[in-house]
């Protein structure tokens, strides 16, 4: 369960992650977004940040092993950044829609298909 639990989190921090990072991209399709300067756009991107952290440092906390948790820190980071990709290709795709999904996106999230595999690999 704790498995579940660091996953979800870890999936809703990284929504949050994707939208303090990428989201202001967006704001010129938004009129009252238009005119915000680089300050606007820092302080707005901190505060989206506010709520990944609030779900991150939990998700590290219950998932990692010395704390009870069922992962390891490389297997978490592993975790995250498969969930980051994720996370980040459907909101770019399907809401952003700035990018389309091609064959070398797929082979590079395949590699990291492979990367997770070997980090949980017990040799």
């Amino acid at each position: 369960m704790k498995a579940l639990y660091t996953i979800l989190l870890l999936a809703l921090s990284n929504l949050f992650m994707t939208f303090a990072w990428y989201g202001h991209l967006q704001f010129k399709k938004i009129s009252w977004l238009q005119g915000i300067g680089l300050i606007g756009v820092i302080l707005i991107s901190w505060g989206l940040a506010f709520f990944e952290y609030i779900f991150q440092v939990p998700a590290n906390k219950i998932g990692f092993r010395e704390n009870g948790g069922p992962f390891s820190l490389f297997e978490l980071k592993i975790i995250q950044e498969v969930i980051s990709l994720t996370v980040f290709t459907l909101v770019a795709v399907y809401i952003f829609r700035t990018d389309k999904l091609a064959w070398n996106h797929v082979v590079g999230f395949l590699f990291m298909v492979l990367a997770v595999f070997f980090i949980f690999k017990k040799w």
